[in-house]
């Protein structure tokens, strides 16, 4: 019993490690870094191919960070939370998202028994999503699935970007840092940092022409922070700037309304004698 234990352990131990190098691993340094013989080593390998997407490359070996499947225990109120996240995606996206749609009719079949009402709603989000009258925009859902990977492996990108419909098609490489979804423009931004001309930059993804994942890695700034920096921003815009204070004052008959949303991080409201209200925010 106690080997069999040890054995399960190394093959966890190995796939923990081959994802912690996505550039993968030669045997010969699985077996130094597990303790085992290299015939060992290559035998794990081949046991743990079985289930977790392993590729194989002039003798290295990694596993294939875009098939590899996580696990994930939800109690019925986190469930609900992914439910209402996975509405406002559905209504805030205008684009066919085939992996959108997958991922919610997983959770729908894992919430059938324990919450059988959520679970179908869920399926009916994931129609929603797949609906035949969604926009198919094939460029869109290849750009986002390389900005995806490059992201999650810390790899760069060479792509096309064309700032205007008319207007010249410029080519760079590119870092992606982070991802942000807009829900007013049905649309996804990527922050990041462009080689040439050196800088950070915020793109649309509709307006990239043409995308190819690079081999070569980058690493985040630390002192690169998505939700610092758009804590400030109008939708997803912000600037380098001092945040500007912004004050608008609302009629009586409307500040109800006005009080029940947060419309900007940090705002402040203020009722005032004849009942209308004053909001402050910095943007």
């Amino acid at each position: 019993m106690e080997r069999s234990a040890s054995k399960a352990e190394r093959l966890l131990q190995l796939e923990r490690l081959l994802l912690a190098f996505p550039e993968g691993l030669r045997k010969a340094e699985i077996a130094r870094r597990l303790g085992v013989h290299r015939a060992t080593a290559a035998r794990y390998v081949d046991e743990i191919s079985r289930r977790v997407p392993v590729w194989e490359a002039d003798q290295y070996f990694g596993i294939r960070h875009e098939d590899y499947r996580v696990n994930v225990r939800l109690n019925v109120h986190e469930a609900m939370a992914l439910h209402m996240a996975a509405r406002l995606m559905a209504t805030s996206t205008d684009k066919h998202n085939p992996h959108a749609a997958a991922a919610l009719r997983k959770l729908s079949q894992a919430l059938q028994t324990v919450a059988p009402l959520v679970s179908a709603h869920l399926v009916a989000s994931a129609a929603v999503m797949d609906d035949k009258a969604r926009r198919r925009d094939p460029l869109y859902l290849e750009v986002l699935e390389t900005l995806t990977r490059a992201w999650a492996e810390g790899r760069k990108v060479r792509l096309g970007y064309q700032k205007a419909p008319e207007g010249p098609v410029t080519v760079c490489c590119f870092a992606p840092y982070f991802l942000e979804p807009y829900a007013l423009g049905h649309t996804t931004y990527v922050i990041g940092w462009r080689d040439d001309p050196p800088g950070e930059r915020t793109l649309k993804l509709e307006r990239i022409r043409h995308i190819e994942l690079l081999a070569e890695r980058y690493e985040v700034p630390a002192s690169f922070d998505a939700l610092g920096k758009l804590s400030n921003a109008w939708g997803i815009w912000y600037t380098g700037t001092d945040p500007q204070e912004v004050v608008l004052r609302f009629q009586a008959c409307v500040a109800g309304r006005v009080v029940e949303t947060q419309w900007q991080p940090g705002e402040r409201t203020a009722v005032q004698p004849d009942g209308s209200l004053v909001w402050r925010a910095w943007v």
